[in-house]
């Protein structure tokens, strides 16, 4: 059965990890679809929020950007509660208050989930491609294997993920993404010559609508415009991209903190 056919089959989905605000439309489509037939509840979970997207999700939780080993890891210790001894144990070990307040996610937030999907009968855990591209992937890997293996809800995803290795490690520090970030996303639409921001972003960048900006990440940079997009409710600005790799933005780690210079005209 295809990622698409579960979700429409479901009636609790946790998205994880994937922007959907103007993308993906199949699986928006397939999730409000599973909405309407089976009255789905659906958790967003994303660092960046859209008011485009209010009426598609239940909840929403926002967490940092960069602490997606530390959002996994509160799935685990939310979904599982009986597994292995290895797995139990890392449980057990999980200094859940911290990694809560780096991720900037609540833990009421997370009994929240358990609470909506209790008389739920298909849970599904939708992955999306941000997560694979953290440079702790390979330990994500093993904690959604876990929940897959040991909890209620189904774990799917575009990605390989599954693992047969329960020695997780612990959960790297969770440092914080200051000062100005972008998240790059493949989108065919949006002209990825523009970075859409919110209007907080803006007066951090110290730029305004329509100007011309420069980009500087390490020993790398390139030239954008700001656009101001008034939808978006995030000090994280997002620039889309056609092919992965088309520049530095969209290689490696798709949250970025940049350094931004205003080009006079």
């Amino acid at each position: 059965m295809s990622n698409l056919e579960v979700l429409k089959n479901s009636d609790f989905i946790l998205c994880f990890g994937q922007f959907l605000s103007n993308t993906k439309q199949d699986l928006v489509e397939t999730i409000n679809n599973a909405k309407k037939e089976n009255n789905a509840e659906v958790v967003y979970m994303h660092a960046v929020d859209s008011l485009l997207l209010k009426d598609f999700y239940t909840q929403f939780i926002k967490y940092e950007a960069g602490s997606e080993e530390g959002i996994s890891a509160l799935l685990l210790d939310t979904l599982v509660n009986s597994s292995s001894e290895t797995i139990q144990s890392y449980i057990e070990d999980l200094d859940i208050g911290y990694i809560s307040a780096e991720s900037s996610a609540g833990e009421e937030e997370f009994e929240e989930i358990i609470e909506k999907s209790k008389n739920k009968k298909s849970k599904i855990l939708f992955v999306g491609s941000d997560i694979f591209s953290h440079e702790r992937v390979e330990n994500i890997k093993k904690i959604l294997s876990a929940i897959d293996k040991y909890s209620e809800f189904e774990v799917i995803s575009e990605n390989d993920f599954i693992v047969n290795d329960e020695n997780i490690d612990e959960v790297e520090e969770i440092l914080p993404f200051n000062g100005t970030v972008i998240y790059s996303y493949l989108d065919n639409q949006k002209d990825e010559n523009i970075v859409y921001a919110s209007v907080s972003f803006s007066r951090i960048a110290k730029a305004n609508d329509g100007d011309k900006i420069k980009l500087k990440y390490k020993n790398k940079e390139v030239i954008k415009q700001l656009k101001i997009e008034e939808t978006l409710q995030s000090t994280i600005a997002i620039c889309a991209t056609k092919n992965i790799g088309d520049d530095f933005l969209s290689c490696g780690y798709i949250y970025k903190p940049v350094k931004i210079e205003r080009l006079e005209d």
